[in-house]
């Protein structure tokens, strides 16, 4: 596309995203749909966010099928206008604004493409450490994609660097970082896979908490309280000895999930270990039999296809 404002026609407002407007647009040389996220620079001295320059980083090195897809950017006056692809519905959508429930080909067909997603990202090196319902955009074919990576950072398998434990949004927040982690990896994301899975079969989070503190405590009583053979560690954790909750016995999947398929159970299971080494990787989890059983994950051609981008956040 040419780095050019008057090659595109806007049609109309989608939404507001953490730093602008984001607008749905026509690129008059090809009539393709996209979407222009305008960022205003407040203050031309401090820059472009920090946040929307790893988005910008991020989007410019993965280049995935199931990753929200960056075109271009340009100045506009004070701002900076992402050229981005247009998505007319997201997964929250899909699960909080419509009566119906997914049913369960469609279920294995997003979370397939949350997994390929992911695995890609995490092949590049790269943890999205915020990924949930409203961060996975579907376009008009039905294809879910992953979007929102200013939080992404880049790892080292190897570990050895600190980050922030003040990311992920807090039902998706893997238990190391609700305890203050600094040291962790890519198993933050698959944490909240597994809780994001769980939401797709159930039409609600698997775990609500209203505060930091409520969301670890709802964690624990579920889960069980942690032991060291459960979770190497956890006790030097820098927040472990700052609250203290009453001893739990974990609750029974069947409980927790009910009326569920056990393989499906399996794959969330697998990805909710307290110790982040024993959880599953995206790449084993596509090979997960709960995709091989019937019903098989749904067709292109059979996944819903959103008409609508009026509820859409774009971030």
């Amino acid at each position: 596309m040419d780095k050019d404002v008057s090659n595109y026609s806007v049609i109309g407002r989608i939404g507001e995203g953490a730093h602008g407007l984001v607008f749905k647009a026509k690129h008059l040389p090809t009539g393709r749909e996209v979407a222009l996220k305008k960022i205003l620079i407040k203050n031309l001295e401090d820059g472009i966010p920090v946040n929307v320059m790893r988005e910008i980083k991020a989007l410019q090195l993965l280049r995935c099928k199931y990753v929200i897809k960056l075109y271009e950017m340009f100045p506009r006056g004070m701002s900076l206008v992402l050229v981005l692809e247009y998505m007319r519905s997201g997964l929250w959508d899909m699960l909080h604004h419509n009566q119906a429930a997914l049913t369960t080909p469609v279920v294995k067909s997003y979370a397939q493409m949350l997994l390929k997603g992911t695995r890609y990202m995490h092949a590049h090196y790269v943890m999205h450490r915020d990924l949930k319902p409203a961060n996975l955009l579907i376009n008009h074919e039905g294809i879910l994609k992953i979007a929102d990576l200013g939080l992404a950072r880049l790892y080292w398998p190897d570990g050895g660097r600190p980050y922030s434990h003040q990311v992920a949004t807090r039902w998706y927040r893997a238990p190391e970082l609700l305890y203050g982690a600094r040291f962790y990896n890519e198993k933050v994301d698959m944490w909240a896979v597994g809780c994001i899975i769980a939401e797709m079969i159930l039409k609600k989070p698997l775990f609500a908490g209203e505060s930091d503190i409520e969301q670890l405590a709802i964690v624990l009583q579920h889960l069980g309280t942690p032991t060291e053979e459960t979770w190497p560690g956890h006790a030097q954790l820098p927040d472990f000895h700052k609250i203290t909750f009453p001893e739990s016995s974990p609750t029974p999947w069947s409980e927790l999930i009910p009326t569920v398929e056990a393989d499906a159970v399996h794959l969330i299971k697998c990805c909710l270990y307290y110790d982040a080494d024993k959880r599953i990787s995206a790449k084993q989890a596509l090979l997960h039999q709960w995709f091989q059983t019937r019903p098989l994950p749904a067709s292109l051609a059979d996944m819903p296809k959103p008409t609508s981008s009026a509820k859409i956040k774009y971030p």
